[in-house]
């Protein structure tokens, strides 16, 4: 990008947008973090401040209350969010997440980085989040619907297949996406399918879009594979979380006779030097009530922390858990040459300089995981054409966009001389800033 370095900063001189700044910054730590990566990409672009700086900022949010008649009669009101960062680029997309410990900064930063995800696959969307506040452990089936159906009609001014749509996240599945979906249509007096994404098939989903956010990581780790001349038959892997991301990347690997030496949930971690039984694994978690790796039982299984499997001696980490898990603390034992994130934002900004002046590769959240919002954005397409593909076609589709925009960044570090992160910061930018130029400021 050639823009005009000379006025990068000039509003930083407003002592009245300077003040507003700090505060907000000071507020949102998550976000603060987001930005001190983006803010050096930025310079490191030499945009024009003018041009940059509305893209700091979400365009709109919304904190929402949900009564909740629960099973045994009493009210309950639960707190919910839907932040949209940017339509520059098109509608809105982003998952919606339950988690007793959400909260607005979090769905903040998320929102943005759907922004810069969808840029850098270059897929026509912007960025958005959704949250409540619950835990569906303690929810009965019943509390969950009228949760679901009481957050959408909430947040119902915001979302639409033209404005703003919804997908999945942590804790919530195809089910919630078919419950807010229906009570979308209801609104509407109409079946609308394309108002959310990541749906059942019966109803609309896209064949492939289950495993379509673990399937892109796979794609993500050939690609890095290649280009680094590793090979992955010779490979070992660790993976942080055993959850729909997880356990599908796990999945995905040990199909491909890749040797995955340690995995965790919650729960606990277990490791095995020769290799994990993933399918074994796989069907002691389908089975357990909890559905969580613990009580499983297998020849040659040690028990490990979150910590030793985050610095165990592996060759590829694949954090995909929860944010901030990689700190700076952790940073300075890590033993893996390749980080792969699948996850959110898994790694610190201080955890990150330290991989880096390591030299160990950190493949970044919103390269590497974006498998879930292409073929969330197919499912969406075929859903305003009134089609069904067959899933060969999306995997051929999410195959071919995974690949070219690994290869985009990999090619834009090498020209920079920068990180992978840094590299994919600058392509999600550079597009998102033309765009915007290109569309101008209202009024």
């Amino acid at each position: 990008m050639t823009l005009d370095n000379s006025c990068y900063g000039n509003a930083a001189e407003d002592q009245q947008g300077q003040n507003y700044d700090r505060s907000f910054l000071e507020e949102n730590h998550s976000y603060r973090d987001m930005l001190s990566t983006l803010d050096t990409c930025a310079k490191k672009m030499g945009v024009c401040w003018d041009d940059y700086l509305p893209l700091r900022y979400p365009e709109r949010e919304l904190t929402v209350s949900i009564p909740v008649e629960m099973d045994d009669g009493h009210i309950k009101v639960f707190v919910g969010y839907r932040v949209q960062h940017s339509s520059v680029r098109g509608p809105c997309k982003g998952g919606i997440r339950y988690a007793p410990d959400v909260n607005l900064d979090e769905v903040r930063t998320l929102a943005a980085l759907m922004t810069w995800k969808c840029a850098l696959v270059n897929i026509p969307y912007g960025g958005a989040k959704g949250a409540v506040q619950c835990d569906p452990g303690k929810l009965s089936s019943r509390e969950l619907m009228k949760i679901t159906r009481r957050y959408t009609a909430m947040i119902l001014p915001l979302i639409g297949p033209e404005k703003d749509i919804p997908a999945p996240d942590v804790n919530t599945n195809s089910q919630i996406m078919a419950w807010i979906m229906d009570t979308y249509s209801a609104f509407q007096g109409f079946t609308v399918p394309e108002a959310v994404t990541g749906k059942p098939i019966e109803i609309g989903g896209s064949l492939g879009r289950e495993e379509a956010t673990g399937r892109g990581v796979l794609f993500t780790i050939n690609q890095i594979a290649r280009t680094k001349g590793i090979d992955l038959k010779k490979a070992s892997f660790a993976i942080q979380g055993f959850g729909k991301v997880g356990r599908t990347i796990a999945q995905l690997l040990y199909q491909e006779g890749y040797r995955i030496v340690a995995v965790n949930d919650i729960s606990g971690g277990i490791y095995k030097e020769e290799g994990l039984d993933i399918a074994d694994l796989s069907n002691h978690v389908r089975e357990n009530p909890s559905h969580l790796i613990e009580g499983y039982k297998a020849e040659g299984i040690s028990s490990i922390t979150n910590q030793e499997l985050l610095t165990s001696e592996v060759d590829i980490l694949i954090p995909a858990a929860r944010e901030n898990q990689i700190t700076e603390d952790i940073a300075k034992d890590v033993k893996a040459k390749i980080i792969v994130e699948a996850a959110n934002g898994p790694t610190t900004p201080e955890g990150d300089q330290i991989l880096n002046e390591k030299g160990v590769v950190v493949v970044p959240d919103i390269l590497s995981n974006a498998g879930g919002v292409v073929v969330s954005y197919l499912e969406w397409v075929q859903n305003l054409q009134a089609l069904m593909w067959e899933e060969r076609k999306v995997n051929a589709f999410l195959r071919k966009i995974m690949e070219k925009s690994f290869q985009d960044v990999w090619e834009l570090q090498e020209q920079k001389k920068t990180t992978l992160r840094e590299a994919a910061y600058m392509l999600a930018l550079e597009r998102t800033i033309k765009a915007r130029k290109i569309r101008g400021t209202f009024p």
